[in-house]
Parts: C-alpha cells; sequence; structure tokens
C-alpha cells in the first residue's frame, strides 16, 4: 500500500503520517515502512497483519493515570486541548491524552504522580524530554485581563464548573 491509497484510510488529514504511527505505537498494528523492510520505497506501507498486536505493559497503573487525568481536569498540561474535543491544533481529530513525565525517566523521573502529566497525543510527539514550565499566576491574570470580555466571563463559567461552587 503507498500514501496515495493510505491517506484517505488514516482520514485524509494533513497529519494522515502521525496517524499511521498512532496506529503503530498505540493500538499495536504492525505497519512497516522502508526503514523496516529494504524492498520497501519511501512512502510506501505494509501491514504484516490485520489483528494488532497485544498491548504493551504499562509502567503506570490505571488507578495512577485516572487520577493524573482528573488532576489536570483532563486537560493537555503543555497545549491547553480537553481530552474528547476537536484538537486546537488540528481541527479534524479529537483530542487523545496520554500520561507523560515532568521529569523524563531518562533523566532520573519516576512513575509517581507527582513526576506525572497529562499531554495530548500532538504535544507528546514532539515533547521528548522537555520540561514545561506551569505559567505563574501574575502572568496568567495579565493574560486574562487581555482577552476579551466574552473569553474572560466563558473563562469564569468554566472555572465555576471546574470548581462547582
Amino acid at each position: 500500500m503507498d500514501s496515495a491509497e493510505l491517506r484517505p484510510i488514516a482520514g485524509d488529514t494533513s497529519e494522515w503520517a502521525r496517524r499511521v504511527r498512532e496506529l503503530r505505537t498505540e493500538e499495536g498494528f504492525l505497519i512497516l515502512t522502508h526503514n523496516d523492510r529494504a524492498d520497501l520505497k519511501p512512502g510506501e506501507y505494509l501491514l504484516e497483519t490485520a489483528k494488532p498486536q497485544p498491548a504493551f505493559a504499562r509502567g503506570i497503573s490505571k488507578e495512577t493515570r485516572a487520577f493524573v487525568l482528573d488532576r489536570n481536569g483532563f486537560t493537555c498540561q503543555m497545549c491547553g486541548a480537553v481530552a474528547g474535543e476537536p484538537h486546537p491544533y488540528d481541527p479534524t481529530r479529537k483530542t487523545r491524552l496520554h500520561i507523560g513525565h515532568i521529569i523524563d525517566k531518562s533523566m532520573g523521573g519516576s512513575d509517581e504522580a507527582g513526576n506525572l502529566k497529562a499531554i495530548c497525543s500532538v504535544c507528546n510527539e514532539g515533547a521528548a524530554n522537555i520540561t514545561l514550565q506551569r505559567p505563574e499566576l501574575n502572568k496568567l491574570l495579565v493574560q486574562v485581563r487581555r482577552a476579551t470580555s466574552l473569553d474572560q466571563r466563558e473563562l469564569l463559567r468554566w472555572l465555576k464548573s471546574k470548581f462547582k461552587e
């Protein structure tokens, strides 16, 4: 199968190659490229079997994952995208959240909840070993003050629903 055949199947988005990587890494499909087999040309793909591989073992428990997602308001901590809603940078895709490390494991970070954050698949793909600092309160207030009154009211509505006064 070549990229022209695969593009409509993957959703015909501009990010179809990313969707192929998601099918491989997140859903367990064995999709080979020219990096895997010498007889494939760039832009050619081979699906070894239609049956996905079993999910890999996860080091983070379901309970910890649920706690981190809830603590982070089911929102990407890098771009602010909300799980299940259209992604702000690619409205053709719904936001899928992953659990990412604040201090990467390769730098000595742990799988404890205090070292984990919710991160969307778009940010996660480009996040290799970077740590993004949370904005300080005074910087957040400046941004809110600069926003339109309509956006400020929407923010207030969201905060009230999040914290259920």
